[in-house]
C-alpha cells in the first residue's frame, strides 16, 4: 500500500502522558504542507512542569478556557488524518518523534478508542542519524545541517514546529533518493 506522510507536534505540560495533558497537537503532511491540522486541548489534570509551560505559551488555565475536550479533539484529528489519507497509509513523523508519539497515541487510545498511525512511526532525528553516520549527540536541531532545514522557523506552536519538522524530512528525502538514484 502506498504511504503518505504526516508530520506532527504536540506540546505538553510535561514529559509523559496519562500524567501530563497535550495541550495542542499540530500536522501537516510532508509534501504539501498547506493541508493542516492544529486544536488546543482541554488539561486532563493539573500537573505541569514550569519549563514545559513556558514552551507552550500559556497556562493551563489558558488551554482549559480555549481548548476542546480530548474526546472531540482525538475525533476530529482522527477525521482530518483518515480523509486526507484517503487510499493512502498514514504514516507518523515527528523530530523526537518518541516523545510526540507517546501523547499522541496514547491520547488516541485513551479518549478515541484506535489510533489511524498504528503502533509505530518516524524519527527525524534517527532518520538522520541513519543517513549521516553520525552520533545521536548529532541529531539534535542545532546540529542538522543548513541544506536540510526548510524556511519555516521553530516557534513552539505545534502546527508551526509540525511545518518546520515536515520541510526538514522533505530534505532528507530527496537527499536519500538523490543518492539511491546514483547507484
Amino acid at each position: 500500500m502506498m504511504e503518505i506522510y504526516f508530520s506532527v507536534d504536540v506540546e505538553a505540560a510535561g514529559p509523559t502522558p496519562s500524567r501530563y495533558s497535550m495541550l495542542s497537537v499540530g500536522a501537516c503532511i510532508v509534501g504539501d504542507a498547506d493541508k493542516t491540522f492544529y486544536t488546543e486541548l482541554e488539561p486532563i489534570n493539573n500537573n505541569f512542569v514550569p519549563d514545559a509551560m513556558t514552551i507552550a505559551g500559556h497556562d493551563l488555565a489558558y488551554f482549559a478556557g480555549h481548548g476542546v475536550p480530548p474526546s472531540v479533539a482525538m475525533k476530529n484529528f482522527n477525521k482530518w488524518v483518515l480523509t486526507t489519507a484517503g487510499v493512502y497509509n498514514p504514516v507518523f513523523v515527528g523530530f523526537n518523534a518518541p516523545f510526540d508519539w507517546s501523547f499522541v497515541n496514547w491520547y488516541f487510545n485513551e479518549y478515541f478508542g484506535s489510533n489511524p498511525f498504528g503502533i509505530g512511526g518516524i524519527d527525524i532525528k534517527a532518520y538522520f542519524m541513519a543517513i549521516s553516520g553520525c552520533l545521536w549527540s548529532e541529531t539534535t536541531a542545532s546540529k542538522i545541517p543548513k541544506r536540510f532545514k526548510g524556511k519555516s522557523p521553530h516557534t513552539h506552536n505545534a502546527l508551526d514546529d509540525a511545518i518546520q519538522q515536515a520541510e526538514m524530512f522533505e530534505k532528507m528525502l530527496a537527499y536519500t533518493n538523490d543518492r539511491n538514484n546514483l547507484s
